[in-house]
Parts: structure tokens; sequence; C-alpha cells
């Protein structure tokens, strides 16, 4: 195996084409340089130079190793200096589980502020329903979640992100658009019902059937995103309870009502992260966003 000293001897030389010039440069005499190249030779497997006593070429071996001995070489400039800001938590990679409703405005906030404050950290992101990234949190495979609760406060800590009503969307023209108030539960016994999944939108739904008695002979479709609830409302196949940042869907053919009475059953996203991470990178990101 070659040494980094071989490849600065190589790199030297091949940018000089002489062996005197780049011994100069190394602060070091020919003899020895002319030995680091010779063993690097005979680790690469290949002539990397021709050199008589008049001049010195690179070989197409040695021109096309020349590229690769310069990145080995800044790579190994910079190792240190990345391992010491890993450490510090100035650089390095979080991972971030999300909800499909929480891209309505609030990721891009998250986003926009862990990038301003820590530009040399990777944010890598992961759409997942909240049960998903619980269980990439818990796995390690992730860092921080968007997510809704509950959760185990113990195992996880915390951090309410945002709050948002809940507002019942409609299709343009629905009689209920007339009403000279907000909706109420009455309002509701004879309309088709778009309802969150009991199981993968667990929250939503928990959060439903608090603000209005639900009978599954109303329910005619059940999902777990907001998004595709959204245009099936556009579509006239029902109505459906959505979070109030979905209007920022703009998807034509929806209006959205008030709901009377339910201010104390609002949306919540919360920060999720392992109370036990190791990952310094974690706790700069929580910084910036507590800013």
């Amino acid at each position: 195996m070659f040494s980094l000293d071989q490849l600065r001897g190589f790199v030297a030389v091949a940018e000089e084409l002489h062996f005197g010039r780049a011994a100069e440069r190394l602060l070091m005499t020919q003899p020895p340089l002319s030995r680091q190249i010779q063993k690097l030779e005979r680790s690469v497997g290949v002539r990397l130079l021709d050199r008589d006593n008049r001049k010195v070429a690179l070989t197409p071996a040695g021109a096309a190793f020349l590229s690769e001995a310069r990145r080995l070489l800044t790579l190994a400039d910079v190792a240190p200096d990345r391992a010491r800001r890993i450490a510090a938590g100035s650089a390095g990679t979080v991972r971030i589980g999300f909800t499909a409703a929480s891209t309505y405005g609030t990721l891009t906030r998250v986003l926009n502020a862990a990038a301003d404050a820590a530009p040399d950290i990777d944010l890598d992101l992961y759409e997942m329903v909240t049960a998903e990234q619980i269980a990439g949190l818990q796995s390690g495979e992730l860092d921080l979640g968007l997510a809704r609760p509950p959760f185990d406060t113990e195992q996880f800590a915390s951090r309410l992100l945002h709050t948002e009503d809940m507002v019942l969307a409609v299709p343009d023209g629905h009689w209920m658009t007339a009403l000279d108030r907000d909706v109420t539960a009455d309002d509701l016994v004879q309309e088709p019902l778009i309802m969150h999944s009991p199981t993968k939108a667990r929250y939503f739904y928990n959060l439903v059937v608090r603000i209005v008695p639900v009978g599954q002979q109303n329910v005619v479709h059940t999902v777990s995103q907001i998004l595709t609830m959204t245009w099936l409302v556009a579509g006239h196949r029902g109505v459906a309870f959505v979070p109030e940042s979905a209007q920022g869907l703009h998807i034509e053919g929806v209006t959205y009502l008030s709901l009377r009475g339910v201010t104390d059953q609002q949306a919540e996203l919360h920060l999720l992260w392992p109370r036990d991470s190791d990952n310094p990178a974690l706790q700069t990101v929580l910084d910036a966003l507590e800013n």
C-alpha cells in the first residue's frame, strides 16, 4: 500500500516534471524522492513516469493516477477538520422524519432555520406517518421527527412546534357553504365522510371523533394522507376534517369551513428526538430551532 508521502512526492514530480525542482519544493533531497516514486510504482503495479537524463514525462497511467492522487491528498487534508467539526456539531447529518401534513409551511421553516444556523449540516428527509417515525427514532434510522402525539415522554424529548385548528373541507357549492354560521355536529349527520385511517392516521382519527360522533355508515372512504382527502373532497366524494394548513394546498373545488366549539381540539405538531441521541449535529439543529 502506498503512503501519503509517496503521493505528495509523485504529485510534485508530475507538476514540476523535474526531480530536482520537486525535491526542492518538498524540502528534501533527490535520492529519497526517487525511492518514494519507485515504491509507489511498485505498489500501484504500473509505471507512472517516463524519465531519462534529459526529461521526465507522465505515462498515460500516470496522468490518470495524478487526478486521483490529488483527490486523495485533498481528502486527507480536510478529513481531520471535518472530524473535529462533526464532533463539535457544526457538520454532519441529521435525518428528519416528517408527516405529509407538516410540509404545508412548517417543514420549510424548520429546514430554513437549521440551514441558516448550520449550513454544513446535511438534512436528510424521510416522509413517514408518526408511527413510522417513532420506529425510526427507536432504531436509530432517524435523528429528529416532526410528529403528532402521543409518544413516550421517557424515551423521547419533544418540543411543541405548531398548533392549528381543524376545519371542514367541502366541495365548492356545497349546501353548508351557504350557512351564515360555523358548522356544527348536527349539520354532519347525513353527510358522506372521508375519514382518517384509525391505524395509519390515528392521531387525526382520534381528534376527529372527539370533535363529532362519527357513524361508520357515513364513512365512504378511509385514507391516511391529507392531500388525498382533499382531492377526494374536490371530486365530490364527501366532506373531510383537515388541519387548517391544508388550505395552503390551493386545490381547486374545495371550500374550508370553520367548526363550532372545537377550539380545544387543535392539531399539534411536535419536534421529537431520542433522549439518548449521541449525534452532536442534532443538538446544533435543536439550538437553531429554539432561536
